[in-house]
């Protein structure tokens, strides 16, 4: 049988701040800007000034959106996609490398990478690591959006299968299933696009 899975409080924020509620909106930003910005810190090397701009750029995008909030998770939950594409046209505009990598490396297929950049010339390996960081990026971003946040609380933030199925607003078990479905949904899309560089017995 189906998890139930209840209608977020945050919808009741939502559906204010769409018929117009001034308060909501004071509500919601000032609810969500400082977490917001404590996910995006680690994710732009912790420049405070970059965190700021692309929170607010990202709570700026998702007013606009509103009306596809649909309450089956925490509007945190829901702002943190957006907060990681802002954060990806960042770099990507800057044209620098996104510390996602360094965050990432526990995953064994990205660890994996990394390691075989060991043997390569140092100038090599560092294009190589800069590419592999993008690649990183991209996948994530191009996941289903509950995957890539998934992972990134469970990699990045270091967020226990509980605390993922608070934010989630779903039992443990259905956490752990999700957790399980983007583990392999992030595998196969990073193993597709770095070109399957390493071999089964290295994961």
């Amino acid at each position: 049988m189906a998890e139930f899975v209840a209608e977020h409080p945050d919808r009741f924020l939502v559906a204010r701040m769409v018929r117009g509620d001034e308060a909501a909106f004071g509500e919601f930003f000032e609810g969500h800007f400082a977490p917001l910005f404590r996910f995006a810190m680690p994710r732009v090397a912790n420049d405070a000034q970059i965190a700021e701009d692309v929170v607010q750029a990202a709570l700026c995008r998702a007013v606009r959106k509103l009306s596809s909030y649909r309450g089956e998770a925490a509007l945190l939950t829901w702002l943190c996609t957006f907060c990681r594409h802002e954060i990806s046209a960042y770099f990507e505009k800057a044209r620098r490398v996104p510390p996602m990598v360094e965050l990432l490396d526990d995953i064994p297929e990205v660890r994996a990478a990394l390691e075989s950049l060991s043997a390569a010339d140092r100038p090599e390996a560092a294009l190589r690591r800069s590419e592999t960081s993008r690649l990183v990026q991209l996948v994530l971003d191009r996941l289903p959006g509950r995957y890539g946040d998934a992972l990134e609380w469970k990699y990045i933030d270091g967020l226990s299968v509980a605390e993922i199925a608070e934010r989630l607003n779903i039992g443990v078990k259905a956490a752990e299933s999700m957790l399980t479905r983007a583990r392999t949904a992030f595998r196969d899309a990073f193993t597709a696009a770095h070109g399957g560089r390493w071999s089964e017995a290295e994961v």
